[in-house]
């Protein structure tokens, strides 16, 4: 089966999210947004079909926002990707509302960017099919910045996209948006979801992403100023942050690992200790340390306690090296283990560190026999 072009960046191992385009874009509409998203996610970016690298043959005339879906789903499947983050623009994201009603199994959160559960009745997209069946593209693309992007801004690539995208698949695109109409399907999504509307978006209003985030039980809206129909593109910054917080749930998974590995008691005087000053380096331990490394099932636990141990006992860090002892404790390690691993850096850092690192480990050692005695 011929799949739809696509790119994929991070880490093989990382929670995969898959990002859908607009109608006439390729998957470079990501571009500005996407390589940031990597860092913490299997990021796969597709392109429609006659669209950038997608082969035009992959829909034909009637094709249906399900067919779309259909093809999104058979790229996961190549790709082994069972469950999956979503977020699209426009049509992208008409296919991801598809996905969270009809495959709910398979959409673990969902992200709909300046997108519509329906795009105002059939007439207008048969009407544009027929267009540009007859005519090609060449006109809708001279107009295209128009449509997109507020006055003065532009994308060149993504007009040039628009410009060589196959005429007949861009038809068959307008079939699917004349046919979608979800409304009344909305209340059954169960994913996560984020809505995020250009307050300049002409094409689909901020009102038609109210109307999903009225409807999705627990969904949350973002509106952006100084956005149009492309967001990714215009304001991508601000599309980042709203989608890092939505998807990341990175400083709330990591502040429950962050508390597994080191214990309730140790988090909360830390937390208790935060100030204004300290909140967004608190914020970087939680989103990063806890929510992106250690959450990689690439290394178990009890591996990464000893890396950890080594790393500290190199730099010195003692004081903090007594607080992953115990968290080394709590993640399966024995004594015997942890000995083992500073007689190790007695070979690799030095006597004098090991020296050190032993009189701490040994403190706290100490300690939880006294506690269990």
């Amino acid at each position: 089966m011929t799949l739809l072009n696509h790119l994929s960046e991070g880490p093989a191992t990382a929670p995969p999210l898959l990002l859908g385009p607009s109608l006439g874009t390729s998957y470079a509409l990501w571009d500005e947004v996407a390589p940031e998203l990597s860092v913490g996610h299997r990021v796969i970016r597709w392109d429609l079909p006659g669209h950038g690298g997608s082969a035009a043959d992959l829909i034909g005339p009637g094709a249906t926002v399900g067919d779309l879906a259909g093809l999104v789903l058979a790229l996961a499947d190549s790709l082994g990707v069972e469950r999956f983050a979503y977020a699209g623009v426009s049509l992208g994201g008409a296919v991801g509302l598809h996905l969270a009603v009809h495959h709910p199994d398979r959409v673990s959160s969902l992200a709909v960017v300046c997108s519509s559960a329906h795009f105002n009745g059939a007439q207008a997209w048969e009407e544009r099919a027929g267009a540009v069946r007859a005519e090609g593209l060449a006109r809708l693309a001279d107009g295209a910045a128009d449509r997109w992007f507020t006055p003065g801004f532009t994308v060149p690539r993504l007009v040039r996209d628009h410009r060589e995208a196959d005429p007949g698949a861009y038809a068959a695109c307008c079939d699917a948006l004349a046919a979608f109409d979800l409304r009344d399907r909305l209340g059954a999504i169960r994913a996560p979801t984020l809505l995020i509307a250009g307050r300049e978006d002409p094409a689909t209003p901020p009102a038609h992403l109210r109307e999903i985030a009225d409807a999705v039980p627990g969904a949350t809206l973002t509106e952006l100023p100084g956005a149009s129909h492309l967001a990714p593109a215009e304001r991508p910054e601000a599309v980042l942050t709203a989608l890092r917080a939505h998807f990341g749930g990175d400083a709330r998974r990591g502040m429950a690992v962050r508390r597994e590995v080191l214990g309730d008691a140790h988090v909360d005087r830390a937390q208790g200790r935060q100030t204004a000053f300290t909140a967004r380096f608190q914020d970087f331990i939680s989103r990063y340390a806890w929510g992106e490394i250690w959450t990689d099932e690439t290394l178990s636990r009890r591996e990464r306690s000893m890396i950890t141990l080594t790393a500290l006992v190199a730099h010195g860090h003692y004081e903090e090296l007594a607080m992953h002892v115990r968290a080394a404790r709590r993640n399966g390690l024995t004594p015997d283990e942890i000995g083992a691993v500073l007689l190790q850096t007695a070979v690799y850092c030095g006597v004098p560190a090991a020296n050190s690192a032993f009189a701490a480990a040994q403190r706290v050692l100490a300690e939880e026999d006294g506690v269990a005695g």
